[in-house]
């Protein structure tokens, strides 16, 4: 009688994962026909952001003389940026640098500090680029004698809605060649499978716009041209599709 119920309880086990086996089977899907297909997708906008980064260099053999010279060119500069229309939360320091300036000598064990150099660094976010031109000329004007880079660049808004327009395109260029591909081995399109999404754009940038602080301002009369060019928004999709 135990023989028979052990005999029976191993029958049980058996079939149990025979059924298992059977579910495992019908939900394994890793041998799919399928086709892998890329696309790409570029849509072409128009800055509607502009960051400018800019200093006030001041050197003096006193550093606090140096400091204090930079602080009052600075306020100079964020006062007449302010009066030209430009918000003051768009204004913010990014860098302030004190710099040891040695005497030339014969030897590297008898350095002196000669002056002190102190960099105030500034950016400066626009709304509107057209405004690029006109905030260089007024930084310049009241005491900027360093400009590293503009950038132009797309707000969130406008970047997701030309980010948007480049996936539909990645989308249908995958599908087209993934139809063709399907085609041309005589099979159909079920489904998709998966989709891996990438892409994305780079500001327009423009560095090492120097001016120097000797010098003659006269030029600035002539206003500034600055052109922001057009920035890429690109989009990538890998999809993997079913056939049968």
């Amino acid at each position: 009688m135990i023989r028979r119920l052990s005999l029976c309880m191993v029958a049980v086990a058996v079939i149990a994962m025979a059924l298992v086996g059977c579910v495992a089977a019908a939900d394994d899907t890793s041998n799919d026909h399928v086709i892998h297909a890329t696309g790409s997708g570029n849509i072409i906008g128009t800055p509607d952001r502009a960051q400018i980064t800019f200093s006030v260099q001041t050197e003096n053999a006193d550093v606090k003389v140096a400091q204090a010279d930079n602080a009052l060119k600075m306020n100079n500069v964020i006062n007449a940026l302010v009066n030209a229309g430009i918000p003051r939360d768009a204004l913010k320091t990014t860098g302030y640098n004190i710099y040891p300036v040695y005497e030339d000598t014969k030897t590297p064990f008898d350095q002196k500090v000669k002056t002190y150099q102190v960099t105030n660094t500034l950016t400066v976010t626009l709304h509107d680029v057209s405004k690029t031109g006109e905030v260089i000329d007024v930084a310049v004007a009241n005491g900027i004698n360093q400009a590293t880079s503009i950038q132009f660049m797309l707000s969130d808004e406008q970047s997701q809605v030309l980010r948007t327009q480049a996936l539909q395109k990645a989308v249908t260029r995958a599908r087209a060649d993934a139809d063709t591909v399907a085609a041309a081995m005589g099979t159909n399109i079920t489904g998709v499978k998966n989709a891996d999404i990438s892409g994305g754009y780079s500001p327009v940038l423009y560095q090492n716009y120097q001016y120097d602080a000797g010098a003659s301002l006269k030029a600035v009369a002539v206003p500034t041209p600055i052109q922001p060019g057009d920035v890429t928004v690109t989009a990538s999709v890998t999809i993997t599709y079913t056939i049968r």
